[in-house]
């Protein structure tokens, strides 16, 4: 299967949408918020409408599943797109530039390409399968630290660890971990897949929130999956990190190891 034309499309569509968000960054949009609490904006909306016209252009048999507008299915349809105009709708109402446009083409059931562009820092994450993982155009690569003592570890919400019922885990690592750090949402799967942090949790996780991970994180060398070693996409929690590290991590997530 040739997928460079796939990821190609991706990536393109991931920089005009981010693109598009600019537009509003920083520019006193006011958002309006959902039954859950989380905010949605009229750039989120405008992302998410320009994102989902330009694949049922180039791609009308496939289906489409975006954070704003729901599943659009195509029978018997293959080929899904999961998008989420921006990952970090928060960040980007108080013009923190850590959001990002993601994208990812699932293929029966597998994520096998997948792009995520940062708007605010001019970043493009890409990977399909076999074609590697490419960061503004340089092979990206996880670090190869197999220590805790050396690793950083990155997060969203603290509340959420608590919530989900992951403190105590979050705090056996962040215990032995050489640094935490709130490089929240999709950026902290950004600084996992280049190398400038070892892991990044979440308790809780939508599939439009890391659609594109699985591939980029696989095709940069490291893993992406559950709390318990599921790789994937559909676990409703995330966890990526290097592969020298990964099976101290999980063992020390699930308390089976000693804290070092």
């Amino acid at each position: 299967m040739n997928l460079q034309p796939s990821l190609d499309f991706a990536t393109d569509l991931a920089y005009r949408a981010g693109k598009i968000t600019l537009g509003y960054f920083n520019a006193g949009v006011r958002p309006d918020y959902k039954a859950d609490d989380t905010p949605v904006t009229a750039a989120d909306r405008a992302a998410e409408q320009f994102i989902r016209a330009e694949i049922e252009k180039k791609f009308p048999f496939h289906a489409i599943l975006g954070e704003e507008f729901g599943e659009s299915a195509a029978d018997g349809a293959s080929h899904r797109w999961i998008i989420d105009p921006i990952d970090g709708t928060k960040s980007f109402l108080r013009g923190v530039p850590l959001y990002a446009v993601l994208i990812g083409l699932e293929i029966e059931g597998v994520i096998r390409v997948g792009a995520a562009y940062y708007p605010g820092t001019d970043e493009m994450l890409c990977a399909a399968d076999g074609l590697g993982a490419w960061w503004n155009g340089r092979r990206a690569r996880v670090s190869q630290v197999e220590n805790f003592e050396r690793a950083f570890v990155c997060f969203t919400s603290l509340r959420d660890m608590e919530k989900y019922g992951r403190r105590a885990a979050w705090e056996r690592l962040s215990a032995v971990a050489y640094a935490a750090r709130g490089w929240s949402d999709a950026y902290g799967y950004l600084c996992v897949a280049t190398g400038r942090a070892e892991a990044m949790l979440d308790p809780i996780m939508s599939i439009w929130d890391c659609a594109p991970f699985p591939v980029i994180l696989r095709e940069a060398g490291g893993y992406f999956g559950s709390w318990d070693g599921r790789i994937g996409h559909t676990h409703s929690e995330a966890l990526a990190c290097n592969a020298v590290i990964q099976e101290k991590l999980l063992a020390l997530l699930q308390d089976k190891a000693p804290q070092s």
